[in-house]
């Protein structure tokens, strides 16, 4: 697994709450897969309190995409809802959870801006 994926989810397990996602609550499982083998992320949100565990269960909403797809949107080198629309990420469930969590995402390197960078990342 990637270095920037694991750092990520291990930032929001930190954090343990979010400002950003105050008015989100929901279960968004992240589904890596490479060939036979699936990792999963479970994201727990409640009201802009997080839990983040690598437990296979259900979820609102499940994003399916490769490990490397996801280590570029996790460092900031690539967007999710851009992966999502070329077709490299599926989406199932509810949509608007994919919407409130990009927020949490960080941006590119260079840019300036709202979104955050995940502690443990170098600017």
């Amino acid at each position: 697994m990637g270095d920037a994926t694991t750092r990520f989810f291990e930032d929001l397990n930190r954090r343990g709450y979010e400002p950003a996602l105050a008015k989100a609550s929901g279960r968004l499982r992240f589904d890596l897969h490479e060939g036979a083998q699936t990792t999963h992320w479970l994201l727990e949100i409640d009201r802009g309190n997080l839990r983040v565990s690598q437990e296979d269960r259900e979820a609102d909403t499940v994003i399916g995409t490769s490990p490397a797809i996801f280590e570029e949107v996790a460092s900031g080198r690539g967007n999710g809802l851009a992966a999502m629309l070329r077709g490299d990420m599926t989406v199932t469930g509810d949509p608007r959870l994919v919407v409130q969590v990009q927020r949490i995402f960080p941006g590119p390197p260079t840019s300036e801006g709202s979104r955050r960078h995940f502690r443990g990342e170098a600017h």
